[in-house]
């Protein structure tokens, strides 16, 4: 990046933060706090400082204008010490990091970001299923990261002082890592007509958590298949794993003929339905788990964008999201700062780039392009493009 390049965005940027009031995260002054400047040669950050190092919060980001500001999960006695060791660990909010990079499905290059920040928005969703219904989480906050995904912080008083093993077991959870049908299932001792002795049936509890996740599953399947002709709906069921002829023709008569106990929960039906729906569970846990980024959940000291900041790789907002405002929001065009909007700018590509933002998209060839500022902004931040001379 040029430095005439890096000049415009640090002043922007300055801009921004004159006209932006950005609220603290709690306990502020506990936690601590790093920046990557405007610099050439790299993004080194600059970490281990407190609040009060820093300043008041917004005169030190119109003062520095940084191109990225982060703050920690953990809360310390002196967060600004130079070791973490140093620092005295009081507790750590549980953070969940969602990156459309790194999401099943998502193949980078080749998917549009509207289309990478729309697949990483319904795994935003699924996270939520867990955050709300398993695990009953109350104070949490859905950030917009302002480059590739979505950001949560659970601030619960039972997580605070959750160590890493105990936060490696959430993760495992929401990934449905190690998983084990058997686990869903409850067992009933029921007496059998004609029985010398009780008999066990094993249903899929349908009031919540994976077992209620698989049973939605098996239930569609069931709803997909019964009324298929016997031919069609054989061979759906033999695109299961282990399911030959014999076996689907049973399953398949047993749903037809048990469709009312199976919608209760009851997987019991027949010895060959057991078996497909087991497989179905499987396939559950590669629909319905949240492929968040591991380390940034297990890791007590984990540094997070601000709420509130630019991103310095896009220059799009990092912004707090009301779940009311959930569905209807669009990065692409809710997350265009205010201030870089009604304005235009010329860049210079050296290569072939699209641009896909504020509602404009277009394929721009290499030369100079007059542009809505933001996109121009966003072409700079990302490398693709350098400021050109007015």
């Amino acid at each position: 990046m040029e430095e005439r390049t890096r000049d415009y965005l640090r002043g922007r940027f300055r801009d921004h933060y004159r006209r932006t009031s950005v609220t603290p995260p709690p306990s502020a002054n506990e936690r601590e706090w790093g920046y990557i400047p405007w610099r050439a040669g790299g993004t080194t950050m600059i970490r281990h400082r407190s609040l009060f190092d820093l300043g008041e919060l917004g005169d030190f980001l119109a003062r520095e204008r940084p191109r990225h500001v982060y703050f920690s999960a953990g809360r310390y006695d002196d967060p600004g010490a130079g070791s973490m060791g140093e620092k005295g660990w009081r507790g750590s909010d549980l953070i969940f990091d969602l990156d459309a990079d790194h999401l099943p499905g998502v193949t980078p290059g080749e998917d549009t970001y509207e289309e990478m920040l729309a697949s990483c928005k319904d795994a935003l969703v699924k996270l939520l299923s867990f955050l709300d219904g398993d695990f009953g989480f109350e104070e949490l906050t859905v950030v917009f990261s302002g480059g590739r995904g979505y950001h949560v912080h659970v601030r619960d008083p039972a997580v605070q002082e959750l160590e890493r093993d105990a936060r490696r077991e959430i993760v495992d959870y929401v990934r449905g890592i190690g998983l084990d049908f058997e686990e869903l299932i409850v067992r009933e001792t029921v007496a059998g007509l004609g029985r010398r002795t009780p008999a066990e049936k094993r249903t899929l509890d349908v009031r919540g958590g994976w077992s209620k996740r698989a049973h939605a599953h098996v239930v569609a399947l069931v709803e997909e298949v019964v009324d298929m002709n016997d031919e069609a709906a054989i061979d759906r069921l033999r695109e299961f794993d282990g399911i030959g002829e014999g076996k689907a023709t049973a399953a398949l008569r047993a749903m037809r003929e048990n469709r009312d106990g199976i919608e209760a929960g009851n997987v019991d039906v027949h010895p060959a339905f057991f078996s497909l729906a087991k497989r179905i569970a499987s396939e559950s846990v590669e629909r319905d788990n949240a492929p968040i980024d591991e380390p940034v959940t297990t890791d007590t000291n984990r540094l997070i964008r601000l709420p509130g900041s630019l991103h310095g790789g896009s220059g799009l907002a990092v912004q707090r999201l009301d779940r009311e405002e959930l569905e209807a929001f669009e990065p692409l065009i809710d997350a265009v700062p205010e201030t870089f909007r009604n304005h235009e700018i010329t860049v210079e590509l050296p290569e072939s780039r699209r641009v896909e933002l504020g509602g404009l998209s277009r394929s721009l060839d290499p030369g100079s392009h007059t542009l809505p500022e933001y996109a121009g902004i966003f072409l700079m931040a990302r490398g693709w493009a350098e400021k050109g001379r007015e």
